[in-house]
């Protein structure tokens, strides 16, 4: 289905020079870049752009022109909609001069689209790719297990105290190879052997394979013949989501580790305790390495979800946990928070100095999120990699140190 761009241009005092709709092709951007130059536009005084998403073939063209190309939230467009008619009137025309006359009066309130190198944004596209492979995993995985539960709870407890659980290769193999008890309790002693040779074991598998059968041929209660065999089917259906979603997750995991290994920023972002290959990539991914993205560390935490918001009224003054904010970047920020309480002592001794003070787990763990941000924002503009002793100093003898 085709789709179509309405485009209204504004000079500055607010009169509409131009209004069109073109094209989302190749055809539709050359009219556009005309458009613009017979209004002004050079290289060296590009006019700026609004638009109401930071994605899609046309974004990516006006970025790589150079000019300032702003995505405005279509919530903040509506709101200004308002300001010149009171009759919520709708229209893509109306909203394309809304657009440009934000940029006219308050463009210093908005942010431009970061000027991230092609190699950044391609990290962040596997990142953020594989983040949603990792979500599918999890939700094929929980799928699987509510399944399995109904007639096949003796598969779960076999590979109960596995690192990865359903999502290891000998669970997955061994339940393809019997998606019901009744198949399970038919595998041999060498069968089983043979099963995890194929999922890569190379250890302990005699052992594993006569514990396997024991759990296998214990006494469990059964479904209905017939009615066993339909849910084995669904199994193997279900079976076959998950196997693709563990290969996508490895396959995008090793592309993306690979593209952060490049990166400049990798050796800078990897010296942070808690941070490794794959979560340093998606820090490298949300931030970008536009050094001028974020005026300050301040921005850089509030951007991240780490900063408190405050709401102060009259007498009321209440302090909370900021709610917009980048969500991906939030969620690795937890993971790499919890992982640096066992690589650094001072991100420990911090975790719980706030646990001492009255902070929950997760508030703990977002300050300490919150203190990291601000030294990442030094270290990658100053090219320092972590110092653990300048991070998190220890207290002199007679003094009391403090931590905010």
């Amino acid at each position: 289905m085709a789709i179509d761009h309405d485009i209204a241009l504004v000079d500055a005092g607010g009169n509409q020079l131009a209004k069109v709709r073109i094209s989302d092709d190749a055809a539709g951007f050359t009219q556009l870049t005309d458009l613009l130059t017979e209004h002004g536009d050079s290289q060296a005084a590009p006019i700026p752009v609004a638009i109401e998403t930071s994605r899609g073939l046309l974004v990516a063209c006006l970025r790589a022109t150079g000019r300032l190309a702003f995505a405005i939230n279509p919530m903040a467009v509506a709101r200004y909609r308002d300001r010149h008619s009171v009759a919520r009137k709708k229209s893509d025309a109306v909203d394309a001069a809304a657009l440009a006359n934000i940029l006219r009066t308050d463009m210093a309130a908005h942010r431009p689209l970061p000027t991230d190198s092609e190699l950044v944004q391609a990290i962040a596209v596997l990142a953020r790719a594989q983040q949603d492979a990792v979500w599918a995993r999890g939700q094929a995985h929980n799928k699987l297990r509510s399944q399995l539960r109904e007639f096949y709870p003796a598969i779960l407890d076999a590979f109960a105290q596995h690192k990865h659980g359903l999502c290891s290769r000998e669970a997955r193999t061994i339940l393809a190879a019997a998606p019901t008890p009744t198949m399970a309790a038919k595998l041999t002693r060498r069968r089983l052997q043979t099963l995890l040779k194929q999922a890569g074991r190379v250890r302990g598998i005699q052992a594993d394979a006569e514990r396997l059968h024991e759990v296998f041929n214990c006494d469990c209660l059964h479904q209905l013949p017939q009615v066993e065999t339909a849910l084995g089917l669904q199994t193997s259906a279900l079976l076959r989501q998950l196997n693709t979603a563990c290969d996508n997750a490895d396959q995008l995991e090793e592309a993306v580790t690979q593209a952060f290994e490049r990166h400049p920023d990798a050796p800078v972002i990897r010296s942070f305790p808690g941070l490794a290959a794959l979560t340093g990539a998606r820090i490298l991914a949300e931030i970008g390495d536009d050094r001028a993205r974020f005026a300050n560390a301040g921005s850089l935490k509030a951007y991240a979800g780490s900063a408190p918001v405050t709401r102060a009224s009259g007498k009321s003054c209440k302090v909370m946990s900021r709610k917009v904010k980048n969500q991906r970047l939030a969620a690795v920020g937890y993971v790499w928070a919890f992982i640096s309480l066992t690589r650094s002592p001072g991100a420990r001794a911090h975790y719980d100095r706030r646990r001492a003070a009255g902070d929950r787990h997760v508030a703990a763990q977002r300050n300490l999120f919150n203190r990291f941000m601000g030294m990442l924002f030094h270290c990658l503009h100053n090219g320092h990699t972590y110092d653990e002793t300048i991070a998190f100093p220890q207290p002199s003898d007679g003094h009391v140190a403090a931590a905010a």
